[in-house]
């Protein structure tokens, strides 16, 4: 193999090695006690995130889940606040159908079945990883967490939708 051949071949690889870096994400969920209650995998797309979550054990019903921007759930006994308010470097006002947001922690809700138990999938155009094509960055110096509450959201209520108190949270890390 010529030297110009090789060094392309490299420069290829370093490029697809530190692109795949921060293609995948995921968290565990944990409830208010620190137990693992369920797993979320976040994956890159060209225009967005997509959220895979799994979980086992929640109250049934509607709740509203976002991304917060710091990621930690260290305070599981004081309800998960030291995950901050969400993901939101433009300073947009909260909810999906509020004509002066959404801001980029804002998600569709969850709906977990009579048994305790959700899967679902949830895309959200408003934020990237590793902050590609200028979206919120997911992962950046201090992180971001999943957090799921106790009730809806309505989409447009600020600052929460009334989507209650935080009762499961999740730290996102790059795979």
């Amino acid at each position: 193999m010529n030297l110009p051949r090789l060094l392309a071949t490299c420069a290829l690889l370093t490029l697809a090695t530190a692109s795949h870096a921060t293609e995948r994400a995921g968290a565990s969920i944990i409830d208010r006690q620190g137990q693992t209650v369920g797993t979320a995998t976040l994956v890159e797309g060209p225009q967005g995130v997509m959220i895979h979550l799994t979980a086992k054990g929640l109250p049934p019903g509607p709740k509203a889940i976002h991304i917060h921007s710091v990621g930690t759930c260290d305070d599981a006994d004081k309800g998960f606040v030291a995950s901050k308010g969400h993901l939101n470097p433009d300073g947009r006002k909260h909810g999906l159908m509020n004509p002066e947001g959404p801001d980029a922690g804002d998600l569709p809700n969850l709906f977990v079945h009579a048994d305790g138990s959700v899967e679902a999938e949830l895309y959200t155009p408003l934020t990237s990883l590793d902050g590609r094509g200028g979206r919120a960055k997911i992962l950046d110096e201090d992180g971001a967490a999943l957090v799921i509450h106790e009730n809806r959201d309505d989409h447009a209520t600020q600052p929460i939708g009334g989507a209650g108190a935080r009762v499961f949270c999740g730290v996102i890390k790059g795979d």
